[in-house]
């Protein structure tokens, strides 16, 4: 035994990375160039291929782990392999030694040598002529996803009657930790589909049958055999492949003479030419790129891979929204190009590059396409919190040994949860199609929080079903764990309304940007002391700035100013919250 141990290749960055997805188990056989982990950075998604090839006898990492170049992956006995050749020659020689011990046998050999030729060519008419080993159905089960439950079945690639070959994919599962390709465990026809997309699936339940052929599993065919079988595939994928890129152009070229213009670069007639695949579920990109094209309704098809062989990457796909995002308003006649000159900012003095990280990156393109697509409008206003400020001090003082600090911004979100009961509308988001709203009947409040690597959203559920106390202290926990790169996918998902405060940084008033697909955000900026006419003369008051932007579409100025004059007034007295 030969074990070797393969650790975490250079991967640009001194930073820890975290790991996304295992694809190896422990007694898999790899060979060189297999996946073997899946790296994800700020920066990119990364596959790792395997140095060498051997069997895999220990995972030292696991989905989820954070690494760095150097750090061990997995134990391999690279031995494994010749081991298995060894001892079957050793097997074969000792068979040969025991026939020449007798003059018949050795009479025998001879003449087999004599015939070697012959028997050589007859080989195939030979093994035609063995009667056929049985068809075995067996039941192929969803493979262990370790602590995942209820996974869904996303991607379906086979149908009744498919031959398919060992580790081919015949599925992708997606949970709320990962995406997980399925492959087949061995190669044979399938003969019925027992899931189904859409199911929720678990270790263990059963995905479809495969008929296996008695003779692959029991034997090895010929070598003549094995040729020709390959052949015959190559010629059958060669001849599908022809027949899907010719398939790619026709849907392309429709499209391109309804809108009167040529395919542009990078979609699938231009893949088609290039030989690519031009179905999603055969493009070149893992499981979390995959991910990715589904929330923002991507063809992988259209998108030009910039990774090692063609591999499509999560920038790509962002290039590729970010490129029609660009080529809308041309299309659509808007007057306007955003097709920007490129400038050499370096001849007027020394300048740097900084790389944006894939927040701000995922980010920009969102505040883009919100930009783009929604007609805002802002409304201003002014809400007197003397007396609630007041009144938080006091109470910050009562809850100091309890460890909880209330915020101004948990009133707000508590107020602002009022006021979305009181103007429901506020609360919905706009059918696709433009023609009727989506009303939510619950209301989740996302918190804007800045941190060192860019603006992140996580959302209080039900924000109308909770007391200040509890939202204050929710809000703390997430704006921690959001400073700490901890937020699950599902703790920013959900929104229904935002709130964007700055008051601890400064400012009089801002336009927020609406955090599509909602209608609406609020922006707070600081407490301002001001002058403020009380019927008889002029008094200091405690006065917050309100910036209300709307989506237009759905709300009129007049619902605006009523929104944020009934907010101010649940701010002046916090009793109304209760009414």
């Amino acid at each position: 035994m030969s074990v070797e141990i393969i650790k975490v290749p250079d991967t640009g960055s001194s930073d820890p990375v975290d790991v996304i997805e295992v694809p190896v188990k422990i007694g898999d056989q790899i060979d060189p160039e297999d996946t073997i982990v899946v790296l994800e950075s700020d920066k990119a998604t990364v596959e790792v291929p395997a140095p060498l090839g051997g069997k895999v006898l220990k995972m030292l990492v696991k989905a989820g782990d954070r690494v760095q170049e150097g750090d061990p992956l997995l134990e391999v006995d690279t031995g494994a392999a010749e081991t298995e050749s060894s001892t079957a020659v050793a097997a074969e020689a000792d068979e040969a030694s025991k026939q020449g011990s007798s003059p018949d046998e050795k009479a025998q050999d001879e003449e087999a040598q004599k015939n070697a030729s012959a028997e050589q060519d007859e080989a195939p008419a030979a093994s035609a002529r063995q009667p056929a080993a049985p068809a075995k159905v067996k039941v192929v089960p969803v493979p262990d996803l370790g602590d995942i439950e209820g996974a869904e079945l996303i991607e379906l690639h086979i149908n009744v009657g498919d031959r398919i070959e060992q580790e081919q994919i015949i599925g992708v599962l997606e949970s709320d930790k990962a995406s997980l390709e399925i492959p087949s465990p061995e190669t044979g026809v399938v003969k019925a589909i027992i899931a189904k997309v859409g199911d929720k699936l678990s270790s263990g339940d059963a995905l479809l049958e495969l008929e296996t052929s008695g003779a692959d599993a029991e034997a090895q065919p010929p070598a003549a055999s094995v040729a020709k079988a390959e052949k015959d595939h190559a010629e059958e994928q060669s001849s599908a492949d022809k027949k899907q890129r010719t398939e790619a152009q026709v849907p392309a070229q429709v499209s391109a003479q309804v809108s009167g213009e040529g395919a542009p670069t990078g979609t699938a007639s231009s893949h088609a030419d290039s030989g690519r695949q031009p179905s999603s579920a055969k493009v070149y990109a893992g499981p979390a790129v995959r991910k990715l094209a589904r929330k923002l309704g991507v063809d992988l098809a259209q998108v030009k891979g910039s990774g090692d062989k063609g591999r499509i990457i999560k920038d790509d796909v962002h290039e590729h929204v970010k490129g029609l995002l660009t080529q809308r308003p041309a299309a659509s006649g808007g007057g306007f190009d955003l097709d920007l000159p490129e400038v050499d900012f370096s001849k007027f003095g020394e300048t740097e590059r900084i790389e944006l990280n894939k927040l701000r990156r995922v980010a920009g393109s969102n505040l883009h396409r919100a930009w783009l697509t929604i007609p805002h409008v802002t409304q201003f206003d002014e809400a007197d919190i003397t007396t609630l400020e007041a009144f938080r001090q006091s109470e910050n003082q009562r809850l100091q040994k309890s460890g909880v600090k209330l915020t101004m911004l948990a009133f707000l979100v508590k107020a602002c949860a009022v006021a979305l009961r009181e103007f429901p509308h506020f609360n919905s988001s706009l059918e696709k199609s433009g023609e009727a709203l989506i009303q939510k009947h619950y209301i989740n409040i996302g918190v804007a929080v800045d941190t060192p690597n860019g603006l992140v959203v996580p959302v209080v559920r039900d924000a109308d079903r909770k007391g200040v106390v509890d939202i204050a202290r929710e809000v703390g926990e997430l704006a921690e764990k959001a400073r700490n790169r901890k937020l699950s996918p599902a703790e920013m998902q959900g929104g229904t309304f935002s709130v964007s405060s700055l008051g601890g940084i400064g400012g009089t008033a801002f336009t927020p940007i609406v955090n599509w697909p909602e209608v609406a955000i609020l922006g707070v900026s600081r407490t301002q002391k001001k002058p403020v006419w009380n019927g008889e003369g002029f008094e200091p008051r405690d006065m917050l700035p309100l910036s209300l932007s709307y989506d237009h579409r759905v709300i009129d100025g007049a619902d605006a100013a009523r929104f944020t004059t009934f907010l101010a007034a649940v701010l002046a007295d916090m009793r109304r919250a209760l009414l």
